[in-house]
């Protein structure tokens, strides 16, 4: 199993751009370490900023720390945060944009958050292709904030209703944003696609009349449910606590919620993922199907989890970014 602390992050991520450079027109080289240490992204980009204008809602007197660190052992180290005061927006442009925004959720269990190898990496890649990409460090429910079960809810539907603020800015259409999140960043990408309109937090301005629903969702191995037989663990416990009711569960478990209003969906998961179950994703599915949503879904035999970029090219798996790309287009990305 390929695990994220494990990453060989720069050597496959270019052999797996060599490998689709051919059929992917317009997208460039993977990401280039910083000078100095060989692990360290340039991290923050030059443009960024906080989607609050004031302390976030459920904010107590004392905030959480940051804590950027690079974790892994040397030469395949990424970078981590933990520690998220104020949530931001890191924004990636392309130098020909096209219209079309993705919002980025990293994975990391809602402990940390894997902003380099899900964030940063995918960004790079994905705005050479032309699409203006943001990533969010949403705040982490576990570090002492009120309403703790819907923290990065009300960040991940802010982030989406500034952005649409902010169109001409960005040069994108409000109707090509969508999302793609990882691991628990796969939870609430799954969450924000079918509680968009759910009233988590009081309206500050005027970008909080506009809508939060993305227009398509991009869910790797995702984590779809927070219920035990399927749930992974650490995610429902750093959400939820230790000990939530069945009630909570359900309430803030996605899969339970997939219903008409709920966009598009793409799911990428490998069979032997022992993190989070495939049937995550598989359940997913036969929801999608249920409530008549439109879904692909590309179940890969070996991969692991965390893999984002970095499978060897010899994986199918490895083909995942080429193969959203292509559907991101069908459904206005």
């Amino acid at each position: 199993m390929i695990d994220r602390r494990d990453l060989i992050g720069t050597a496959l991520g270019a052999g797996l751009l060599a490998a689709t450079a051919a059929t992917a027109e317009g997208w460039g080289d993977p990401p280039t370490p910083a000078i100095g240490d060989p692990d360290a992204p340039a991290w923050p980009p030059a443009e960024h900023f906080a989607i609050w204008p004031k302390a976030p809602p459920g904010a107590r007197d004392r905030l959480p720390e940051r804590d950027w660190t690079l974790n892994g052992p040397k030469g395949a180290r990424e970078l981590w945060i933990r520690g998220v005061p104020t949530p931001e927006l890191h924004v990636f442009r392309p130098a020909r944009p096209d219209g079309s925004a993705l919002l980025v959720l990293p994975g990391g269990g809602y402990e940390f958050l894997s902003v380099q190898n899900e964030g940063i990496n995918i960004a790079q890649r994905f705005s050479a292709a032309g699409t203006t990409l943001f990533v969010l460090t949403y705040r982490l429910p576990a570090e002492g904030w009120d309403n703790a079960q819907v923290v990065p809810l009300q960040d991940a539907q802010r982030a989406m209703r500034l952005i649409r603020s902010r169109e001409l800015d960005f040069r994108i259409d409000p109707a090509r944003l969508g999302i793609v999140g990882f691991s628990a960043g796969g939870h609430l990408a799954a969450s924000l696609a079918t509680a968009f309109a759910e009233p988590v937090y009081a309206p500050v301005d005027a970008a909080d009349a506009l809508s939060a629903r993305p227009a398509f969702a991009g869910l790797i191995y995702p984590v779809t449910s927070l219920e035990p037989r399927i749930g992974h663990a650490g995610s429902r416990n750093n959400l939820l606590g230790s000990s939530p009711t069945p009630e909570r569960i359900a309430s803030r478990s996605p899969l339970l919620h997939v219903g008409p209003g709920t966009p598009p969906c793409f799911l990428v998961h490998a069979v032997d993922d022992d993190t989070v179950p495939v049937a995550n994703s598989l359940e997913w599915i036969q929801a999608c199907r249920k409530a008549e949503v439109k879904v692909e879904a590309h179940i890969f035999e070996t991969g692991g989890h965390g893999f984002g970029l970095h499978l060897p090219p010899d994986l199918p798996g490895s083909m995942w970014p080429l193969l959203l790309a292509m559907w991101m287009k069908k459904h206005g990305g």
